[in-house]
């Protein structure tokens, strides 16, 4: 008795006694499950997160302004040689590791599985992990090195996903070079403040955006692992992007030439009202603004040479020193609400199934880190050879476009 009475209590300084309306008709596992949750969920930080619900979004008197990048595309034969003798030396001594963040299911590609299940398609039978496993084992080959790949799942999908590695025989990599991970989660509000309970009864909770993966790293002993194996250099990217550079000498290069702890990889906005981030300066340090916080002016904006000022789209590929990790890890970034549609039980214990947004689910975004840093690099690659981006069922970034980009770029490879 003494653990439900403690959460009572809680529950009563917080004014959320409801979830526990239907403890009495939840099976004993589930019942500690509720429990756990309760004992075990900040709600400081929830009160603290609605009450950001009701403020005005405001992005204060920051001084915005064009942050310097590096086109891999026009530098010299020198220049790449330089950068990527420096980094090849950090990968080769065993110093490189890959973050993939994959705690999503294909929901917006009409798939029921993990994204990184999704297969490719079009005759091509490889999934999205195994097209990023390829650049992996190509990277060890070459460097003839050790490179360990951490994958960040989610309590929804981590069992199926361990599975899929599990069946594949991890497409060829050594095992104990495989490393899983969940993201963290955090309960779902709704427009009154009251966490939701889900069907089973038990606390609805929603992963807590990209920006979540430095706290996993830091709680899930991932960063331990990392320093014990003698990693210095991190790169982080999602699984959804069939290209990403996941070992990247030149990138690993450039931030140890420039004394900088982390690089971002950008690609060229393709017009000036292409709603994506951009990599740009906010009071002196590295900033991603948002689509919806650029004014017509900042985006059309053009330099001496007649390229975008603000043109250097973040595309959620970047790497890091672990030291900078570790800094990042033990300090929450803010977090940001959406307002969705969450399927939950109300306060009479029906199922509800709303037909539009009823409630807060809140993440972090990785790119908030950067403020961290001093400094950064931004390294500019090119679409066609780095980003092939698979979110939606069709149109733009779509199985049928990043196939294509796909397929191009192994042609191009074959020569």
């Amino acid at each position: 008795m003494e653990r439900i009475e403690k959460a009572k209590q809680i529950l009563k300084e917080y004014n959320q006694e409801h979830l526990l309306n239907c403890y009495g008709q939840l099976s004993e596992e589930n019942k500690q499950k509720l429990l756990n949750q309760i004992l075990t969920i900040d709600f400081e930080q929830i009160l603290s997160l609605y009450e950001d619900t009701k403020k005005e979004i405001s992005f204060g008197d920051g001084k915005i302004e064009p942050i310097p990048y590096v086109d891999k595309s026009k530098l010299t034969l020198e220049e790449l040689a330089v950068y990527e003798k420096i980094g090849a030396e950090i990968i080769k001594n065993g110093k490189y590791a890959v973050v993939t963040m994959a705690g999503g299911q294909g929901t917006r590609l009409g798939y029921k599985a993990p994204k990184g299940t999704f297969e490719i398609g079009g005759g091509i039978k490889k999934s999205l992990f195994e097209a990023l496993s390829d650049t992996i084992k190509e990277a060890k080959q070459k460097y003839n090195a050790e490179i360990p790949w951490y994958i960040m799942t989610s309590r929804e999908n981590n069992d199926a996903t361990v599975e899929f590695f599990e069946t594949n025989k991890y497409f060829g990599l050594n095992k104990n070079d495989v490393i899983f991970f969940k993201q963290g989660e955090l309960p779902m509000i709704d427009t009154d403040g009251k966490i939701l309970l889900d069907e089973n009864g038990l606390i609805k909770e929603a992963a807590d955006g990209h920006g979540g993966v430095f706290e996993a790293m830091s709680k899930n002993y991932i960063l331990e692992d990392m320093k014990s194996r003698g990693i210095e250099w991190v790169f982080i990217s999602g699984v959804d992007n069939v290209l990403a550079g996941l070992v990247d000498a030149v990138a690993t290069g450039l931030a140890l030439n420039n004394n900088v702890k982390a690089t971002g990889k950008s690609v060229v906005k393709a017009n000036p009202y292409e709603r994506v981030g951009v990599f740009c300066k906010k009071n002196n340090k590295p900033y991603v603004v948002e689509y919806t916080e650029i004014t017509n002016e900042m985006a059309e904006a053009v330099n001496e040479d007649g390229e975008l000022l603000y043109g250097e789209s973040h595309i959620l590929c970047n790497l890091f020193n672990r030291e900078a990790l570790e800094d990042i890890g033990h300090n929450k970034l803010k977090y940001h609400s959406a307002f969705k549609k969450a399927k939950h039980i109300n306060l009479e214990g029906e199922l509800i199934q709303p037909t539009k947004p009823n409630a807060y689910k809140f993440e972090a975004f990785i790119f908030d880190a950067f403020e961290r840093l001093d400094e950064m690099a931004i390294l500019r690659v090119k679409r066609e050879d780095e980003f092939a981006p698979l979110k939606n069922a069709s149109g733009t970034d779509s199985p049928e476009t990043a196939r294509q980009l796909y397929l191009n770029h192994i042609k191009n490879k074959r020569g």
